[in-house]
């Protein structure tokens, strides 16, 4: 991959757009949807990206802000067993073992500007300034250096929409996906001049919300939603012009393209089936619960032998990890090959549900591991594997209609040689073009 730069100054811009697959905006480009991002299309390059497992936005955005993958910076998900015990926490900044892209920019002398950044709470101090994206609970928590929360709160800002009002009222879904639109857009402009940056970047998550609620608007033309979430792409499109805009404002149209990025953390697809991977645990004599109606993986027996969390994550009930842990090492080793096997002939209406089923070694390096589950399933588009202990049943559907993909997320850069690029790429390819 090579990219010039003819400035004096190097600058990279970076707009992430949380889960847009390549599918989705080669499609817009085409029909006609996009098109400013069809003039960036053909005069750049569009590629179609992989990206971690777990495919989940608490795993990829690590990786994107380290260049490594969880082996090395040890977050596998949303939520993470505690040490030698099953009760779970929320992963968040703190979790992260290594240094981000940033820090490594910071020794160098190079400023940063990141806005919105998931997997960033609480914010920390970075060279610049960090506004946390989602998890993010408290906005006094949500900042770095703690002096710009006046400026954000004066213009409301909010990290994103209320996920739980949201789900259950789509009008006012697109109510706040435009107000939160609305919102980075001013705090981008807020923060442009407010010093002489290096690298500044920019996430929207609001593209991930819709999909999940309303793929099928997305996907089917005949929704009654289907207009709105159109408009909305639409919205997006011209913040991707706006921030094209900021960026080359002033430069000749020889640079154009130079230093600007887009970008994904994981792909998406329609939801065919929800798969609760703890259901299957059970009917197969894997899992039992000391209650009928469990609430929470502490619940088990002892002699349970697997339990699963969200996304695609089983682990074994080894005695060298959990306080009542049933397996030596031994017997846990044969135990995951007998899942792997099993798990692979696990078939819906006569077609396989799985792509893969990965043992932790085989796709991830580094220290943390050690920590990692004990096996890591790629489903096949349309089968969202979960993580509920309430579930009677393996198959199932919930409201929602869009789910992750390993293989679909997306990146455009002015040039790039590489067919398919990994999200883990990134982070290098920013450090040397500043650094």
């Amino acid at each position: 991959m090579i990219f010039r730069f003819k400035r004096a100054k190097p600058r990279i811009m970076v707009v992430g757009l949380d889960g847009v697959p390549y599918t989705l905006v080669k499609r817009f480009c085409e029909d006609g949807t996009w098109k400013f991002m069809d003039t960036l299309r053909k005069s750049g390059a569009l590629k179609q990206m992989e990206v971690t497992l777990p495919e989940i936005s608490a795993v990829s955005w690590p990786s994107f802000m380290t260049g490594k993958n969880p082996g090395e910076h040890g977050i596998y998900g949303f939520t993470e067993f505690k040490e030698n015990s099953y009760d779970i926490h929320y992963t968040n900044f703190k979790d992260l073992k290594i240094p981000t892209f940033w820090d490594k920019l910071g020794e160098k002398g190079k400023q940063c500007i990141v806005l919105n950044q998931p997997g960033t709470y609480p914010a920390r101090q970075i060279p610049g300034i960090l506004v946390s994206g989602f998890v993010a609970v408290e906005m006094a928590k949500a900042v770095a250096p703690l002096r710009y929360l006046a400026a954000l709160r004066k213009m409301n800002y909010q990290i994103d929409i209320d996920m739980h009002l949201c789900r259950k009222d789509f009008d006012l879904l697109f109510r706040e996906l435009d107000k939160t639109l609305g919102l980075r857009k001013q705090a981008l402009e807020f923060f442009w001049d407010e010093f002489d940056w290096d690298f500044l970047e920019v996430v929207k998550t609001g593209t991930d919300r819709l999909q999940h609620y309303l793929f099928n608007a997305i996907e089917d033309t005949s929704h009654p939603r289907f207009p709105a979430a159109l408009s909305y792409y639409k919205k997006i499109e011209e913040f991707i012009q706006h921030c094209w805009q900021l960026f080359y404002k002033g430069q000749s149209g020889d640079h154009e393209g130079e230093g600007f990025f887009l970008l994904s953390d994981h792909g998406f697809c329609l939801t065919k089936k929800e798969v609760y991977l703890n259901a299957w645990l059970k009917q197969n004599n894997y899992l039992e619960f000391e209650v009928d109606n469990p609430e929470e993986i502490s619940q088990l027996k002892k002699t349970s032998r697997a339990f699963a969390l969200d996304p695609s994550r089983i682990y074994l009930n080894r005695k060298s990890r959990f306080p009542q842990g049933f397996l030596n090492d031994a017997q846990a080793t044969e135990l995951r090959a007998e899942l792997k096997e099993k798990l692979l002939g696990l078939e819906f209406e006569g077609g396989k549900v799985l792509e893969a089923v990965h043992f932790p070694e085989e796709i991830y390096t580094g220290p943390e591991t050690k920590n990692a589950p004990d096996l890591v399933l790629l489903s096949k588009h349309g089968f969202d594997l979960k993580g509920s202990v309430a579930k009677k049943e393996v198959f199932g559907n919930s409201d929602l209609t869009g789910m992750h993909t390993f293989d679909d997320a997306f990146f455009w850069a002015k040039e790039c040689s590489i067919d398919k690029i990994k999200i883990t790429n990134l982070a290098d390819i920013f450090y040397k073009q500043l650094g």
